[in-house]
């Protein structure tokens, strides 16, 4: 029998749904959540992402601003204008696009964004909010995503076998925090993991997020398992995920597509994170 397909539409659906009522609520009390996007330089993909979220949030309600700043810009302007930005007290939420230029370093500026207005993950204040199980911090929009998803589906976690693979800081070890909240038994794999496809097919829930396309193939995975893949890789005019899907779907129970999965819930999770903001800055 084919694996379900965890499609990400629904999910997003219903979080739309979610925020644009929270989105009023707070708006009946004077409050008008607001996002500010920060690039430095002419960096297309950030604008293209940028632009992509501003558009949603002011569908939802949420006020959303882009402000470019140019390439030149030296560090010590930068961290001025993101510390007036921190200060602003119209602004809840603030993402600063990253790569940054060579002249500004991501190290130094994220310790100056506001942790409180951080809302995807950048200060490592929030970081060590997930590895302590604190809800006032903001998990990054992927794995917090991928929790969107698993909880729309009603997948069981408490007590289930759970393999993340990829460590890096924006999916794979939050990942990992964020289901072991969850009473997963979580294991975490990477490049130097022994005998890779025998761990993952030790998993009832696999997340893949390696960055490698279709290199996860059915040898991977458990009979009935729930397969999360985060991966965007461009294949020729195309996106696929780090999983190659088709054959996949005959041994999983449950699936995502890419595109159309974890991707389509990511950004409505940022909107969530910006509401969660306005609420905690105005409690």
């Amino acid at each position: 029998m084919a694996a379900q397909l965890l499609t990400g539409k629904e999910v997003a659906q219903k979080l739309d749904q979610d925020i644009q009522a929270e989105v009023q609520a707070l708006k009946g009390k004077g409050v008008n959540p607001t996002l500010r996007i920060m690039i430095v330089g002419e960096a297309p993909d950030s604008l293209y992402y940028a632009n992509s979220a501003k558009k949603m949030a002011e569908k939802s309600g949420i006020g959303c601003e882009i402000e470019q700043l140019p390439g030149t810009m030296s560090q010590d302007d930068f961290v001025k204008t993101l510390r007036d930005r921190n200060n602003d007290r119209g602004i809840h939420g603030i993402i600063v696009m990253r790569p940054l230029p060579k002249q500004i370093s991501e190290d130094v500026v994220k310790y100056v964004l506001a942790p409180e207005k951080d809302v995807d993950c950048f200060n490592p204040v929030n970081a060590g909010k997930i590895m302590a199980g604190d809800l006032t911090g903001f998990p990054p929009a992927t794995p917090q995503a991928v929790m969107e998803m698993l909880k729309f589906y009603d997948i069981p976690l408490s007590g289930k076998e759970a393999v993340v693979i990829g460590r890096s800081m924006v999916v794979g070890k939050p990942m990992s925090m964020l289901l072991l909240g969850e009473n997963c038994t979580v294991t975490v794999c990477h490049s130097k993991t022994k005998d890779l496809p025998a761990v993952c097919r030790r998993a009832d829930v696999l997340v893949a997020a390696i960055g490698k396309a279709k290199m996860i193939t059915k040898d991977y995975i458990k009979a009935g398992a729930t397969v999360m893949d985060v991966g965007i890789n461009p294949e020729g005019d195309k996106f696929v995920g780090d999983v190659d899907t088709e054959p996949a779907k005959d041994v999983a129970g449950a699936i995502t597509p890419v595109p159309g999965g974890v991707g389509t819930v990511t950004t409505r999770v940022l909107l969530k994170h910006v509401v969660k903001a306005a609420k905690l800055q105005n409690s």
